[in-house]
């Protein structure tokens, strides 16, 4: 599991809130029903209206990369395919078909799999591109919609607030109940800052980095598998690969 992604909303949430309480406040000041319904309800509906059900199903889901480690990684990616381009040179690329199933990274055991096969070394780069292309789109989908949450959410809390002061404005003949009006009308504004800095707009750029090692993940084995067709020593290919391979935060997990 990704610590920093399981770990940034308590130690945020927990900090705020801490502070609040320091200061004298009580943690009754932050629930206002009214509130959660008019932010985040309101913050749903515009969501809807701006995409598919099908893309917001997907973007939810998405939270579940959010909290992993990357899939991809780089490290034993590029060690696999090294050992792969061994056993080519040494052997031949059908050698390779026995060491297909054992690999970690699901595009490269399919471009292993179509260079057994026979595929020309252009064709296999087409596929691959095309599948990172098609994969990476589809991951921008989630990463907007997150940080579209993250951009409505506060327009709707100021909407909130708005409203639960014309309401405030209503009772000016009562000033026992303008102050904690007045209060009840900011959670609503407090409930949209909060959910679009501490949920909305980190868990978008926390999925577009994921995204974006898994494109180099697949750019490595693009590099890797070509090589590996056109003979090229081993060194080389370790070479070109070795500028991908950096700390991602976390060993990558299996497919």
């Amino acid at each position: 599991m990704d610590l920093t992604s399981l770990l940034g909303i308590p130690v945020a949430g927990g900090m705020i809130v801490g502070g609040m309480l320091m200061e004298g406040g009580h943690l009754s000041q932050l629930w206002a029903i009214t509130a959660v319904m008019i932010v985040f309800g309101g913050t749903l509906g515009a969501l809807m209206m701006a995409y598919p059900l099908p893309d917001m199903i997907n973007s939810v889901k998405a939270l579940g990369q959010f909290l992993k480690n990357p899939t991809a990684n780089p490290s034993q990616i590029m060690a696999e395919i090294l050992d792969c381009a061994q056993t080519a040179r040494k052997e031949s690329i059908l050698a390779l078909e026995k060491k297909r199933e054992s690999l970690s990274y699901e595009p490269l055991k399919m471009a292993i799999g179509l260079a057994v096969d026979g595929t020309a070394p252009e064709v296999i780069r087409d596929t691959l591109e095309t599948a990172a292309h098609v994969v990476f789109e589809e991951a921008e989908v989630g990463v907007k919609f997150w940080e579209d949450f993250g951009a409505i959410c506060p327009t709707i809390g100021i909407l909130g607030a708005v409203l639960g002061l014309q309401h405030v404005m209503s009772v000016l003949d009562r000033p026992e109940m303008i102050g904690p009006g007045i209060a009840v009308a900011f959670v609503a504004t407090l409930y949209g800052v909060g959910a679009a800095n501490i949920l909305g707009i980190p868990i978008g750029k926390k999925l577009k980095r994921k995204a974006i090692i898994d494109g180099h993940a697949r750019a490595m084995v693009v590099i890797g598998v070509e090589g590996i067709l056109t003979g090229m020593n081993p060194k080389v290919i370790e070479q070109k690969l070795a500028v991908f391979v950096h700390d991602h935060g976390g060993g990558g997990e299996k497919h």
